[in-house]
């Protein structure tokens, strides 16, 4: 399996959700739909960029 750099913009959203999810947790910023639930949305931020690196074109 060959990987490959992920486009520039599959890259960026899964860093701003990670910035995200971050902030929500060790500044107490109320984000919604991040609050309560930032295991998953930094599970999505890193499906995201497998995804990006895994498949072509992402």
């Amino acid at each position: 399996m060959a990987l490959k750099a992920p486009g520039i913009l599959t890259f960026m959203v899964s860093v701003i959700l990670a910035v995200a999810v971050l902030i929500v947790k060790f500044f107490g910023a109320s984000i919604p739909f991040v609050n309560g639930n930032e295991f998953w949305f930094l599970l999505l931020a890193h499906i995201i960029l497998v995804f990006g690196c895994v498949m072509r074109g992402l």
